[in-house]
Protein backbone atom coordinates (compact mmCIF):
# COMPACT_ATOMS: atom_id res chain seq x y z
CA UNK A 1 0.00 0.00 0.00
CA UNK A 2 1.78 3.59 -1.46
CA UNK A 3 1.67 6.05 1.88
CA UNK A 4 -0.60 9.10 1.84
CA UNK A 5 1.38 12.31 0.43
CA UNK A 6 2.35 14.53 3.50
CA UNK A 7 0.52 17.58 4.11
CA UNK A 8 0.97 21.12 2.83
CA UNK A 9 2.97 24.04 4.56
CA UNK A 10 0.75 27.47 4.32
CA UNK A 11 1.65 29.75 2.19
CA UNK A 12 3.61 31.75 4.72
CA UNK A 13 5.74 28.72 5.70
CA UNK A 14 5.95 27.61 2.09
CA UNK A 15 7.60 31.33 1.01
CA UNK A 16 10.35 30.79 4.02
CA UNK A 17 11.11 27.46 3.14
CA UNK A 18 11.41 28.49 -0.27
CA UNK A 19 13.67 31.54 0.60
CA UNK A 20 16.00 29.36 2.40
CA UNK A 21 15.71 26.42 -0.75
CA UNK A 22 14.51 23.84 2.18
CA UNK A 23 11.87 23.11 -0.74
CA UNK A 24 11.21 24.09 -4.57
CA UNK A 25 8.79 25.18 -6.51
CA UNK A 26 9.11 22.00 -8.77
CA UNK A 27 9.10 19.81 -5.30
CA UNK A 28 6.17 21.70 -3.43
CA UNK A 29 3.87 21.12 -6.92
CA UNK A 30 4.51 17.51 -6.91
CA UNK A 31 3.37 17.47 -3.76
CA UNK A 32 0.42 19.25 -4.54
CA UNK A 33 -0.21 16.82 -7.74
CA UNK A 34 0.34 13.75 -5.33
CA UNK A 35 -2.28 15.14 -3.21
CA UNK A 36 -5.03 16.02 -5.69
CA UNK A 37 -4.37 12.16 -7.04
CA UNK A 38 -4.96 10.50 -4.01
CA UNK A 39 -7.59 12.80 -2.49
CA UNK A 40 -10.05 14.57 -4.92
CA UNK A 41 -11.54 11.83 -6.23
CA UNK A 42 -13.59 11.76 -3.05
CA UNK A 43 -13.84 15.52 -3.11
CA UNK A 44 -14.33 16.63 -6.27
CA UNK A 45 -12.86 20.11 -5.67
CA UNK A 46 -11.20 20.15 -9.08
CA UNK A 47 -12.78 20.91 -12.93
CA UNK A 48 -10.03 20.63 -14.87
CA UNK A 49 -6.19 20.01 -12.74
CA UNK A 50 -3.78 21.70 -15.45
CA UNK A 51 -0.35 19.21 -14.28
CA UNK A 52 1.75 20.73 -17.69
CA UNK A 53 0.96 23.98 -17.01
CA UNK A 54 1.59 23.92 -13.23
CA UNK A 55 4.80 21.99 -14.05
CA UNK A 56 5.84 24.73 -16.46
CA UNK A 57 4.90 27.08 -13.91
CA UNK A 58 7.08 25.90 -11.32
CA UNK A 59 10.17 25.58 -13.35
CA UNK A 60 10.16 28.85 -14.54
CA UNK A 61 9.84 29.89 -11.05
CA UNK A 62 12.68 27.57 -9.91
CA UNK A 63 15.12 28.92 -12.50
CA UNK A 64 13.83 32.58 -11.87
CA UNK A 65 14.23 32.45 -8.26
CA UNK A 66 17.41 30.68 -8.38
CA UNK A 67 18.87 33.44 -10.42
CA UNK A 68 18.12 35.93 -8.16
CA UNK A 69 15.17 37.10 -9.17
CA UNK A 70 12.67 35.98 -6.44
CA UNK A 71 9.26 38.10 -6.93
CA UNK A 72 8.29 37.78 -3.29
CA UNK A 73 6.06 35.42 -0.94
CA UNK A 74 3.87 34.20 -3.86
CA UNK A 75 6.83 33.15 -5.88
CA UNK A 76 6.48 29.10 -6.61
CA UNK A 77 3.15 28.91 -4.86
CA UNK A 78 0.68 26.35 -6.01
CA UNK A 79 -3.06 28.13 -6.23
CA UNK A 80 -6.38 27.14 -8.19
CA UNK A 81 -8.80 29.81 -9.19
CA UNK A 82 -12.44 29.24 -8.88
CA UNK A 83 -13.80 27.95 -12.41
CA UNK A 84 -15.63 31.69 -13.19
CA UNK A 85 -12.10 33.21 -13.04
CA UNK A 86 -11.01 33.68 -16.81
CA UNK A 87 -8.17 31.72 -17.71
CA UNK A 88 -5.94 32.21 -21.27
CA UNK A 89 -6.19 29.16 -22.81
CA UNK A 90 -7.50 26.97 -20.29
CA UNK A 91 -11.17 26.04 -20.17
CA UNK A 92 -13.56 28.04 -17.64
CA UNK A 93 -16.71 26.88 -17.33
CA UNK A 94 -18.41 28.53 -14.27
CA UNK A 95 -19.53 24.50 -13.78
CA UNK A 96 -22.24 24.76 -16.18
CA UNK A 97 -23.09 22.94 -19.79
CA UNK A 98 -23.51 26.37 -20.99
CA UNK A 99 -20.26 26.88 -20.85
CA UNK A 100 -18.43 23.62 -21.17
CA UNK A 101 -16.15 24.54 -24.24
CA UNK A 102 -15.31 27.99 -23.19
CA UNK A 103 -11.59 28.71 -23.63
CA UNK A 104 -11.17 32.32 -22.69
CA UNK A 105 -8.28 34.13 -24.99
CA UNK A 106 -7.35 36.10 -22.12
CA UNK A 107 -6.87 36.08 -18.38
CA UNK A 108 -9.12 37.80 -15.94
CA UNK A 109 -7.38 40.86 -14.06
CA UNK A 110 -7.20 38.84 -10.98
CA UNK A 111 -5.69 35.49 -12.79
CA UNK A 112 -2.82 37.96 -14.29
CA UNK A 113 -2.15 39.96 -11.24
CA UNK A 114 -1.16 36.40 -9.06
CA UNK A 115 0.79 35.17 -12.48
CA UNK A 116 3.07 38.49 -12.43
CA UNK A 117 2.97 37.41 -8.58
CA UNK A 118 5.10 33.89 -9.53
CA UNK A 119 2.08 31.63 -8.34
CA UNK A 120 1.68 28.39 -9.91
CA UNK A 121 -1.53 26.93 -11.73
CA UNK A 122 -2.24 23.95 -10.53
CA UNK A 123 -5.99 23.65 -11.48
CA UNK A 124 -9.95 24.89 -11.47
CA UNK A 125 -12.03 24.69 -9.09
CA UNK A 126 -15.39 23.80 -8.46
CA UNK A 127 -17.96 26.37 -8.24
CA UNK A 128 -22.16 25.84 -7.83
CA UNK A 129 -23.14 26.74 -11.63
CA UNK A 130 -22.42 30.28 -12.36
CA UNK A 131 -21.85 31.13 -8.76
CA UNK A 132 -24.97 30.50 -7.25
CA UNK A 133 -26.70 27.27 -8.65
CA UNK A 134 -26.02 25.36 -5.60
CA UNK A 135 -24.89 21.36 -5.10
CA UNK A 136 -26.46 20.17 -8.41
CA UNK A 137 -25.90 16.54 -9.13
CA UNK A 138 -27.45 17.13 -13.31
CA UNK A 139 -24.46 19.26 -14.35
CA UNK A 140 -21.38 18.22 -16.25
CA UNK A 141 -18.98 17.58 -12.54
CA UNK A 142 -20.39 16.65 -9.82
CA UNK A 143 -20.42 18.82 -6.53
CA UNK A 144 -17.23 19.43 -4.21
CA UNK A 145 -17.47 17.81 -1.16
CA UNK A 146 -16.39 18.74 2.43
CA UNK A 147 -12.93 17.13 3.42
CA UNK A 148 -14.39 17.23 7.14
CA UNK A 149 -16.79 14.65 6.10
CA UNK A 150 -17.37 13.81 2.68
CA UNK A 151 -21.07 13.25 2.87
CA UNK A 152 -21.61 16.86 3.98
CA UNK A 153 -21.90 20.37 2.14
CA UNK A 154 -18.56 22.16 1.69
CA UNK A 155 -21.35 25.58 1.23
CA UNK A 156 -20.77 27.95 -1.68
CA UNK A 157 -20.43 28.68 -4.22
CA UNK A 158 -16.75 28.71 -4.09
CA UNK A 159 -17.03 25.28 -3.22
CA UNK A 160 -14.11 23.91 -4.76
CA UNK A 161 -11.87 26.82 -3.35
CA UNK A 162 -12.53 25.52 -0.13
CA UNK A 163 -12.74 21.99 -0.37
CA UNK A 164 -8.98 21.70 -1.88
CA UNK A 165 -7.89 24.26 0.47
CA UNK A 166 -9.25 22.41 3.13
CA UNK A 167 -7.47 19.39 1.93
CA UNK A 168 -4.55 20.42 1.36
CA UNK A 169 -4.39 20.54 -2.74
CA UNK A 170 -3.86 24.06 -3.39
CA UNK A 171 -2.22 26.31 -0.99
CA UNK A 172 -4.48 29.14 -1.95
CA UNK A 173 -7.31 29.55 -4.05
CA UNK A 174 -9.77 32.71 -5.86
CA UNK A 175 -13.18 32.96 -5.10
CA UNK A 176 -16.18 34.96 -5.34
CA UNK A 177 -19.17 36.69 -2.91
CA UNK A 178 -22.16 37.34 -4.08
CA UNK A 179 -23.88 36.65 -0.39
CA UNK A 180 -21.49 34.72 1.02
CA UNK A 181 -19.67 32.43 -1.37
CA UNK A 182 -16.60 32.68 0.02
CA UNK A 183 -17.41 33.35 3.54
CA UNK A 184 -20.14 30.00 3.55
CA UNK A 185 -17.45 27.31 2.21
CA UNK A 186 -15.05 29.29 4.67
CA UNK A 187 -16.51 28.66 7.43
CA UNK A 188 -18.26 25.34 6.36
CA UNK A 189 -15.20 24.34 5.34
CA UNK A 190 -12.75 25.20 8.20
CA UNK A 191 -10.48 27.60 6.48
CA UNK A 192 -9.78 31.57 6.40
CA UNK A 193 -11.59 33.66 3.71
CA UNK A 194 -11.71 37.65 2.77
CA UNK A 195 -14.40 39.49 1.12
CA UNK A 196 -12.65 42.63 0.54
CA UNK A 197 -14.26 46.00 0.36
CA UNK A 198 -16.81 46.64 -2.93
CA UNK A 199 -14.20 48.02 -5.45
CA UNK A 200 -10.94 46.65 -3.83
CA UNK A 201 -10.29 43.89 -6.78
CA UNK A 202 -11.08 43.90 -10.55
CA UNK A 203 -13.79 41.41 -11.20
CA UNK A 204 -12.82 41.81 -15.24
CA UNK A 205 -12.94 38.30 -16.71
CA UNK A 206 -14.76 36.95 -14.14
CA UNK A 207 -18.56 35.55 -15.02
CA UNK A 208 -20.81 37.89 -13.53
CA UNK A 209 -23.90 36.84 -11.28
CA UNK A 210 -24.28 40.17 -9.71
CA UNK A 211 -22.67 43.60 -10.77
CA UNK A 212 -23.36 45.36 -7.95
CA UNK A 213 -22.50 42.62 -5.11
CA UNK A 214 -20.36 40.41 -6.82
CA UNK A 215 -16.69 40.50 -5.04
CA UNK A 216 -13.51 38.57 -5.76
CA UNK A 217 -11.32 37.42 -2.90
CA UNK A 218 -9.03 35.05 -1.31
CA UNK A 219 -9.26 31.63 0.17
CA UNK A 220 -6.62 29.99 2.45
CA UNK A 221 -5.58 28.20 5.36
CA UNK A 222 -4.79 31.09 7.66
CA UNK A 223 -5.67 34.46 7.82
CA UNK A 224 -2.09 35.11 6.89
CA UNK A 225 -2.07 33.47 3.35
CA UNK A 226 -5.20 35.81 2.75
CA UNK A 227 -3.46 38.53 3.58
CA UNK A 228 -0.78 38.19 1.05
CA UNK A 229 -3.04 36.85 -2.11
CA UNK A 230 -4.97 39.95 -1.42
CA UNK A 231 -1.78 42.22 -1.61
CA UNK A 232 -0.89 40.90 -5.41
CA UNK A 233 -4.76 40.40 -5.96
CA UNK A 234 -6.16 43.95 -4.72
CA UNK A 235 -5.62 47.46 -6.80
CA UNK A 236 -7.22 49.76 -8.97
CA UNK A 237 -8.11 48.32 -12.58
CA UNK A 238 -10.21 50.66 -15.15
CA UNK A 239 -11.30 47.31 -17.36
CA UNK A 240 -13.87 47.26 -14.55
CA UNK A 241 -16.25 49.98 -13.35
CA UNK A 242 -16.55 49.31 -10.06
CA UNK A 243 -12.85 49.53 -9.56
CA UNK A 244 -11.56 52.08 -6.81
CA UNK A 245 -8.57 53.91 -7.46
CA UNK A 246 -7.40 54.08 -3.18
CA UNK A 247 -4.01 53.59 -1.59
CA UNK A 248 -3.57 49.51 -0.80
CA UNK A 249 -1.69 48.80 2.55
CA UNK A 250 0.76 46.53 3.79
CA UNK A 251 -1.44 43.65 4.25
CA UNK A 252 0.88 41.54 6.28
CA UNK A 253 2.47 44.14 8.08
CA UNK A 254 -1.13 45.21 9.45
CA UNK A 255 -1.52 41.68 11.32
CA UNK A 256 -1.54 41.68 14.98
CA UNK A 257 -0.88 39.22 17.67
CA UNK A 258 -2.85 41.67 20.05
CA UNK A 259 -6.43 43.55 20.43
CA UNK A 260 -5.25 46.00 22.48
CA UNK A 261 -6.68 49.31 22.18
CA UNK A 262 -10.19 47.48 20.05
CA UNK A 263 -13.56 48.08 20.66
CA UNK A 264 -15.42 44.99 18.86
CA UNK A 265 -18.89 45.10 18.54
CA UNK A 266 -20.90 41.54 18.49
CA UNK A 267 -23.89 40.80 16.54
CA UNK A 268 -25.82 38.62 18.42
CA UNK A 269 -29.37 39.43 17.30
CA UNK A 270 -28.49 37.87 14.22
CA UNK A 271 -27.94 34.44 15.65
CA UNK A 272 -29.88 34.29 18.69
CA UNK A 273 -33.09 36.27 17.58
CA UNK A 274 -33.43 36.80 13.63
CA UNK A 275 -32.36 33.69 12.66
CA UNK A 276 -31.50 31.17 15.37
CA UNK A 277 -28.37 29.16 15.92
CA UNK A 278 -27.26 25.96 16.49
CA UNK A 279 -27.06 25.62 20.20
CA UNK A 280 -22.95 24.86 19.33
CA UNK A 281 -22.42 27.05 17.15
CA UNK A 282 -23.66 29.73 19.39
CA UNK A 283 -21.30 28.55 21.90
CA UNK A 284 -18.40 28.24 19.83
CA UNK A 285 -19.35 32.37 18.97
CA UNK A 286 -19.37 33.23 22.89
CA UNK A 287 -15.90 31.36 23.16
CA UNK A 288 -14.24 32.98 20.26
CA UNK A 289 -15.51 36.43 21.98
CA UNK A 290 -14.14 35.02 25.72
CA UNK A 291 -10.56 34.77 23.61
CA UNK A 292 -10.81 38.38 22.16
CA UNK A 293 -11.63 39.70 25.13
CA UNK A 294 -8.33 37.93 26.41
CA UNK A 295 -6.37 39.64 23.92
CA UNK A 296 -7.37 42.83 25.42
CA UNK A 297 -10.25 43.96 22.91
CA UNK A 298 -13.34 46.18 24.88
CA UNK A 299 -16.69 43.79 24.10
CA UNK A 300 -19.70 45.60 23.10
CA UNK A 301 -22.94 44.71 21.82
CA UNK A 302 -24.17 45.66 18.58
CA UNK A 303 -27.05 45.86 16.82
CA UNK A 304 -27.94 46.10 13.19
CA UNK A 305 -31.23 46.23 11.19
CA UNK A 306 -33.06 42.87 10.98
CA UNK A 307 -31.25 39.97 8.79
CA UNK A 308 -34.38 39.82 7.33
CA UNK A 309 -34.32 43.24 5.64
CA UNK A 310 -30.84 42.53 4.06
CA UNK A 311 -31.52 39.40 2.84
CA UNK A 312 -34.59 40.82 1.19
CA UNK A 313 -32.93 43.87 -0.42
CA UNK A 314 -29.55 41.35 -1.45
CA UNK A 315 -31.85 39.02 -3.06
CA UNK A 316 -34.39 41.22 -5.01
CA UNK A 317 -31.06 43.13 -6.53
CA UNK A 318 -29.28 39.81 -6.59
CA UNK A 319 -31.53 37.70 -8.63
CA UNK A 320 -32.54 40.63 -11.06
CA UNK A 321 -28.73 41.41 -11.79
CA UNK A 322 -28.66 37.84 -12.39
CA UNK A 323 -31.70 37.65 -14.62
CA UNK A 324 -30.73 40.25 -16.89
CA UNK A 325 -27.46 38.34 -17.72
CA UNK A 326 -28.73 35.48 -18.52
CA UNK A 327 -32.34 36.07 -19.89
CA UNK A 328 -31.20 35.61 -23.60
CA UNK A 329 -29.51 32.36 -22.81
CA UNK A 330 -32.29 31.61 -20.68
CA UNK A 331 -34.94 31.74 -23.82
CA UNK A 332 -32.75 29.55 -26.01
CA UNK A 333 -31.06 26.95 -23.65
CA UNK A 334 -33.38 26.77 -20.46
CA UNK A 335 -32.87 22.94 -20.39
CA UNK A 336 -29.24 23.23 -20.56
CA UNK A 337 -29.17 24.65 -17.08
CA UNK A 338 -29.07 22.29 -14.04
CA UNK A 339 -32.16 22.34 -12.21
CA UNK A 340 -30.82 24.36 -9.11
CA UNK A 341 -29.78 27.88 -11.27
CA UNK A 342 -32.43 27.43 -13.97
CA UNK A 343 -35.42 27.38 -11.33
CA UNK A 344 -33.84 29.58 -9.17
CA UNK A 345 -33.29 32.36 -11.61
CA UNK A 346 -36.20 32.13 -13.24
CA UNK A 347 -38.11 33.22 -9.96
CA UNK A 348 -36.34 36.74 -10.95
CA UNK A 349 -38.74 37.18 -13.76
CA UNK A 350 -41.67 37.97 -11.35
CA UNK A 351 -39.29 40.88 -10.13
CA UNK A 352 -40.67 44.39 -11.28
CA UNK A 353 -38.21 47.34 -12.07
CA UNK A 354 -40.08 49.08 -9.14
CA UNK A 355 -39.02 46.24 -6.96
CA UNK A 356 -35.60 46.41 -7.91
CA UNK A 357 -35.33 50.24 -7.50
CA UNK A 358 -37.01 50.30 -4.18
CA UNK A 359 -34.14 47.36 -3.32
CA UNK A 360 -31.34 49.39 -4.35
CA UNK A 361 -33.04 52.72 -2.20
CA UNK A 362 -33.28 50.09 0.93
CA UNK A 363 -29.54 49.22 0.57
CA UNK A 364 -28.47 52.97 1.01
CA UNK A 365 -31.03 53.29 4.13
CA UNK A 366 -29.31 49.85 5.76
CA UNK A 367 -26.03 50.87 4.95
CA UNK A 368 -26.48 54.13 6.74
CA UNK A 369 -27.91 52.19 9.79
CA UNK A 370 -25.17 49.72 9.85
CA UNK A 371 -22.40 52.63 9.69
CA UNK A 372 -24.31 54.47 12.49
CA UNK A 373 -24.65 51.16 14.52
CA UNK A 374 -20.33 50.88 13.98
CA UNK A 375 -19.73 54.47 15.56
CA UNK A 376 -18.52 53.10 18.85
CA UNK A 377 -16.28 50.42 17.98
CA UNK A 378 -13.56 49.64 15.31
CA UNK A 379 -14.79 46.08 14.24
CA UNK A 380 -17.88 43.87 14.39
CA UNK A 381 -17.98 40.55 14.97
CA UNK A 382 -20.48 37.68 13.62
CA UNK A 383 -21.35 34.13 13.08
CA UNK A 384 -20.46 33.22 9.63
CA UNK A 385 -23.37 30.52 9.29
CA UNK A 386 -25.95 28.86 11.71
CA UNK A 387 -24.48 25.47 11.97
CA UNK A 388 -21.98 23.02 10.60
CA UNK A 389 -22.50 21.63 7.21
CA UNK A 390 -25.47 19.96 6.45
CA UNK A 391 -25.61 16.84 4.18
CA UNK A 392 -24.80 17.59 0.90
CA UNK A 393 -28.73 16.04 -0.37
CA UNK A 394 -30.07 17.74 2.18
CA UNK A 395 -29.53 21.34 0.82
CA UNK A 396 -32.83 23.04 -0.47
CA UNK A 397 -32.92 24.40 -4.19
CA UNK A 398 -35.27 27.34 -2.36
CA UNK A 399 -32.81 27.39 0.84
CA UNK A 400 -31.49 30.79 0.20
CA UNK A 401 -35.02 32.40 -0.05
CA UNK A 402 -37.03 30.83 3.02
CA UNK A 403 -34.13 31.72 5.57
CA UNK A 404 -31.87 34.85 5.61
CA UNK A 405 -27.72 34.12 5.65
CA UNK A 406 -25.34 36.33 7.93
CA UNK A 407 -23.16 37.03 5.28
CA UNK A 408 -25.78 38.83 3.04
CA UNK A 409 -25.88 42.32 5.05
CA UNK A 410 -22.26 42.57 4.10
CA UNK A 411 -22.43 42.32 0.63
CA UNK A 412 -25.35 44.82 1.02
CA UNK A 413 -23.04 47.09 2.68
CA UNK A 414 -20.05 46.66 0.39
CA UNK A 415 -17.80 46.03 4.12
CA UNK A 416 -14.63 43.79 4.27
CA UNK A 417 -15.12 40.83 6.08
CA UNK A 418 -12.63 37.72 7.22
CA UNK A 419 -13.53 34.45 8.23
CA UNK A 420 -12.07 32.42 10.38
CA UNK A 421 -12.43 29.03 12.20
CA UNK A 422 -13.77 29.58 15.62
CA UNK A 423 -14.39 25.51 16.53
CA UNK A 424 -15.72 22.23 15.74
CA UNK A 425 -19.17 20.24 16.56
CA UNK A 426 -19.79 17.45 18.24
CA UNK A 427 -19.59 15.58 15.28
CA UNK A 428 -15.68 17.26 13.80
CA UNK A 429 -17.69 19.53 11.61
CA UNK A 430 -16.46 23.46 11.84
CA UNK A 431 -17.93 26.46 12.57
CA UNK A 432 -16.99 29.81 10.79
CA UNK A 433 -17.13 33.64 12.35
CA UNK A 434 -16.99 36.84 10.14
CA UNK A 435 -14.84 40.10 11.27
CA UNK A 436 -16.09 43.05 9.88
CA UNK A 437 -14.41 46.31 9.37
CA UNK A 438 -15.74 49.52 7.86
CA UNK A 439 -15.12 50.32 3.88
CA UNK A 440 -11.38 50.35 2.75
CA UNK A 441 -10.15 48.92 6.21
CA UNK A 442 -9.74 45.74 5.12
CA UNK A 443 -6.07 45.97 6.76
CA UNK A 444 -8.03 46.03 10.43
CA UNK A 445 -10.58 43.47 9.75
CA UNK A 446 -7.38 41.09 9.10
CA UNK A 447 -5.43 42.16 11.89
CA UNK A 448 -7.99 41.41 14.44
CA UNK A 449 -8.99 37.59 12.73
CA UNK A 450 -4.97 37.21 12.59
CA UNK A 451 -4.97 37.73 16.84
CA UNK A 452 -7.95 35.60 17.09
CA UNK A 453 -6.47 32.96 14.67
CA UNK A 454 -3.19 32.60 16.69
CA UNK A 455 -4.19 32.42 20.14
CA UNK A 456 -7.42 30.25 19.31
CA UNK A 457 -4.84 27.64 18.01
CA UNK A 458 -7.79 25.65 15.76
CA UNK A 459 -5.00 26.09 12.70
CA UNK A 460 -3.27 22.73 14.11
CA UNK A 461 -6.12 20.70 13.38
CA UNK A 462 -6.62 19.33 9.80
CA UNK A 463 -9.15 16.83 8.19
CA UNK A 464 -8.10 13.39 7.91
CA UNK A 465 -8.18 12.03 4.00
CA UNK A 466 -8.18 8.54 3.03
CA UNK A 467 -6.60 7.82 0.63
Amino acid sequence: MTAAPGPLPTIGEAARLIEIKAISPVELTELCISRIRAFDGQLNSFVTVTEERARADAKRAEAEIASGHRKGPLHGIPIGHKDIYATKGIRTTAHSKILASNVPAEDSTVVAKLAEAGTVLIGKLSTHEFAMGGPSFDLPWPPARNPWNPAHFTGGSSSGSGAAVAAGLVLGATGSDTGGSIRHPSALSGIAGVKPTYGLLSRHGIYPLSFSLDHAGPMAWTVEDCAILLQAMAGHDPKDPASVLTRIPDYRAALRSDLKGFRIGVIRHFHDQDMPGDPEMVRAIEAAVVTMRELGAEIRDVRLPHLLDFNACGLVIALSEAFSIHAETFRTRFRDYGEFFRERIAVAALISAPDYVQAMRMRRELTAKTLEAMKNVDIMVAAAMPGPAPRIEAVEKFGTFKRSTYASPFNVTGMPVATVCCGFSASGLPFGMQVIARAFDDATALGAAHAYERAAGWRAKRPKLAS
